[in-house]
């Protein structure tokens, strides 16, 4: 069945935030400084797990596709935030619109997979330590991971492909800085009260059945954690457990608030800032929660310099040896 596109518009403009107009280059900083140290923190997180075979377990496994993750999110929506700050008419042609709104759609759909994946990891592995290595297998490890990743994809496939055959016959303006599932539905032509019914449905299916795993595995943890006899221990867990919970409900609150209500497209005031913190806050958080304050990570990066440092002494003294023969 061929897929065909009514529409007579080729190409959008992108809004951004015109009321911060006048605060543009402070605007432009603030998001840049917010969007290089993410990645290049996701980056490390990728290079030291590649290249340290200790870190090579099922946990840090799930880090490294949240790292990548976080990347391809992040720079399919940043760019053109930060290009509404520097020109006064941000355009995006129609095809890159709609595979800015696939990928971000089915990466923000990939991401509560491997947070649920995760904590069911954490959970198994602090509730039942001696069973974690017969369970987290190498195998299972790579079904989680792989089953995330297409279940994204395939979860979006059929609303992507409805909104990429929408008609939009008249404006082509997107109150937005990129292209949202609500305002792509309000610049339709058509009817879209039932495709955006039906959007409302799955994200209230999906995400809840998601977010209800996570609590439900951080419940187990707590109280697992609970019954350490150590002071310390405790304090060290719920540290982590709280700082978590905290990045995760961050996360699952905006999700609802931009998906799960009824006129999702509706022109609220702050509707564009809430997916700031999807795009942007948690990208910059999970690695600090995750992985930047990690023991293992640290102890890491030591054995990597070292091992640079001491490569490079050998070469300094196999140079000044062949220098001498000569």
């Amino acid at each position: 069945m061929e897929v065909r596109n009514t529409s007579t518009v080729t190409e959008f403009i992108l809004l951004g935030f015109p009321s911060l107009h006048h605060a543009r280059s402070l605007c432009f900083s603030v998001v840049l400084l917010m969007y290089s140290p993410s990645m290049l923190r996701n980056g490390f997180i990728l290079l030291i797990i590649f290249v340290d075979p200790k870190l090579q377990t099922p946990m840090y496994g799930f880090l490294c596709n949240l790292a990548f993750l976080e990347i391809c999110y992040t720079s399919a929506a940043v760019p053109t935030l930060l290009q509404t700050f520097v020109t006064a008419r941000t355009t995006i042609s129609y095809h890159c619109c709609m595979v800015q709104f696939f990928f971000i759609f089915s990466l923000g759909t990939i991401e509560l997979l491997l947070l649920t994946v995760m904590s069911f990891d954490r959970y198994i592995a602090i509730c039942h330590p001696l069973r974690y290595p017969v369970i987290m297998t190498k195998t299972l490890c790579f079904q989680l991971a792989i089953g995330s990743w297409l279940g994204g994809f395939l979860d979006i496939i059929f609303q992507g492909v409805t909104v990429w055959t929408l008609p939009f016959c008249d404006s082509n303006i997107i109150d937005h800085y990129f292209c949202d599932f609500g305002p792509l539905l309000s610049l339709s032509c058509s009817d879209t009260h039932h495709l955006e019914l039906l959007a409302m449905l799955s994200a209230i299916f999906f995400v809840l059945f998601t977010f209800l795993l996570i609590v439900v595995s951080y419940i187990f943890i707590i109280s697992t954690v609970l019954q350490i006899p150590s002071a310390s221990g405790r304090k060290k867990a719920f540290s982590t457990c709280t700082s978590r919970l905290t990045v995760v409900s961050m996360l699952y609150g905006a999700i609802m608030f931009m998906y799960m209500r009824p006129n999702a497209h509706s022109s609220f005031h702050f509707s564009k800032a809430v997916p700031v913190l999807t795009t942007i806050v948690t990208p910059m958080l999970n690695p600090f929660i995750y992985t930047i304050r990690n023991v293992e990570v640290k102890q890491a990066f030591r054995r990597a310099v070292y091992r640079k440092g001491s490569c490079f002494k050998e070469k300094l003294l196999s140079v000044s040896n062949a220098s001498r023969e000569h």
